[in-house]
């Protein structure tokens, strides 16, 4: 297989990073690389860490220079940790700052000038680059390796279909962490392959969000979450416009994203993906509730469910959602199938009834749980919402009108917050506390 470049569609001197006010061209950026690779320790494996985006990018690039693998775990507990030390020997950790439980590598700005010319390394297309995990029903993390070949294919995927590339050295924004498949696919590849800016940062609150935008030369774009996108659109009075947005994680309503398109003044895509395949659908969710698949990417389906293929998908993967199949080029996606509902006999997802419960006006998050009684049956939902001002009446009468009585939640439970994680998903043992909190206090 051919060699890939490292880093394309960059014109000499363009910026690659803006990070704590200060533009960083290309040229230094492909220096810092190199230092950076001659100073990492000898070892086959790396937890790459680093919480600022463009040391990160650094680090995964050293790394691939020195044919080491990076390990994305889906978060940095101890034990976790510890568990994948054993799996992986000589496992190191790459960090910028905060303390781990491993041999640790603190990165520091590799001394040296950059060179006012540097040449673009090529990596072998079959050089396992990364392997993300999720995690089980058992919580134990399953790998997922994916070679160079695979991420230089998805970070330039979006181009194709989202129009990246009408927006030429646009700079790019995330509020998602970048060791995540999402972010690391659209706040990191997509700028290396695309010739793009990276914001080093991941600002959390909306006024800072808003700030670090605004301080970013246009074209800009942001990627977020709908969980990050509802509070930005219900905190910030003023939101300076972009050219691009772009959502994940969790299906979006129709009437969030036209909110968005007309606040932000630009069109807001949605992608659908897992860590298993990386993205592999994209739509526009102001316009339409169907999905397209990725340039390359197919889907087929058996009596175990729904698989996609092709494209930088290396290998046949079963989805873990139910998938309605209209044609070769549209799919509908109907929610997880563990997230199933039977009751009475009547059958619906829990992301079906949590998409009706936040397009509520005045919802702020809102989330469906499913607790099991003692036999193991379903008879009744509890629902959990952030909507201050709204009386429990008012959503509940919203929700006999959008969806079967049976799954109307019993009980409907206000809180100040969901429990999510920095990626804006809902971890079911944080929903499964908040579930016997309530039974306790009941």
């Amino acid at each position: 297989m051919a060699d890939i470049p490292l880093i394309r569609n960059f014109d000499a001197g363009a910026a690659f990073a803006f990070r704590n006010g200060r533009r960083i061209c290309v040229e230094e950026f492909l220096g810092e690389v190199r230092r950076l690779a001659d100073l990492l320790p000898d070892r086959h494996y790396v937890v790459n860490l680093c919480s600022d985006r463009y040391q990160f990018t650094v680090g995964l690039c050293a790394a691939l220079l020195r044919r080491q693998v990076n390990l994305l775990p889906p978060n940095a507990t101890p034990d976790l940790l510890k568990r994948l030390s054993l799996e992986y020997p000589g496992l190191y950790c790459l960090s910028d700052g905060a303390v781990h439980p491993l041999e640790m590598f603190l990165y520091r700005q590799p001394p040296g000038r950059s060179a006012e010319t540097a040449s673009v390394p090529h990596i072998p297309a079959e050089q396992v680059a990364t392997i993300g995990f999720t995690s089980g029903s058992t919580g134990q993390p399953i790998p997922h390796p994916k070679s160079w070949g695979a991420l230089a294919k998805s970070g330039l995927a979006e181009f194709e279909r989202l129009g990246v590339a009408a927006h030429r050295n646009m700079s790019v924004l995330g509020t998602v962490p970048q060791q995540h498949m999402y972010g690391l696919e659209f706040t990191v590849l997509m700028v290396m392959q695309g010739g793009l800016a990276m914001h080093a940062g991941r600002p959390f609150f909306p006024s800072d969000i808003c700030a670090e935008l605004d301080a970013l030369p246009r074209p800009r774009g942001l990627v977020t979450t709908p969980v990050h996108l509802r509070v930005l659109l219900a905190e910030a009075s003023e939101l300076p416009s972009v050219d691009f947005l772009l959502c994940a994680t969790a299906p979006l309503s129709p009437q969030l994203a036209i909110e968005a398109e007309t606040r932000f003044a630009a069109p807001l895509h949605e992608i659908y993906g897992c860590t298993e395949a990386g993205q592999i659908g994209s739509r526009r969710p102001a316009q339409t509730h169907e999905w397209r698949p990725l340039p390359g990417v197919s889907f087929f389906q058996d009596e175990k469910g729904t698989w996609v293929k092709g494209g930088h998908v290396e290998n046949e993967v079963l989805l873990a959602d139910v998938i309605e199949l209209r044609n070769r080029n549209i799919f509908l996606l109907h929610g997880r199938t563990a997230d199933l509902v039977n009751i009475a006999g009547k059958r619906t997802s829990l992301a079906h009834l949590n998409f009706h419960l936040n397009s509520i006006e005045g919802v702020r998050d809102g989330a469906f749980v499913m607790p099991e009684e003692n036999d193991g049956t379903v008879t009744r939902l509890t629902a959990f919402v952030v909507a201050p001002g709204l009386a429990g009446e008012t959503i509940m009468a919203a929700l006999r009108r959008r969806i079967d009585a049976a799954f109307l939640p019993r009980p409907l439970c206000f809180v100040e917050a969901l429990p999510r994680n920095e990626t804006g998903k809902l971890p079911r043992m944080a929903l499964d506390d908040l579930v016997a909190r309530l039974a306790k206090a009941g």
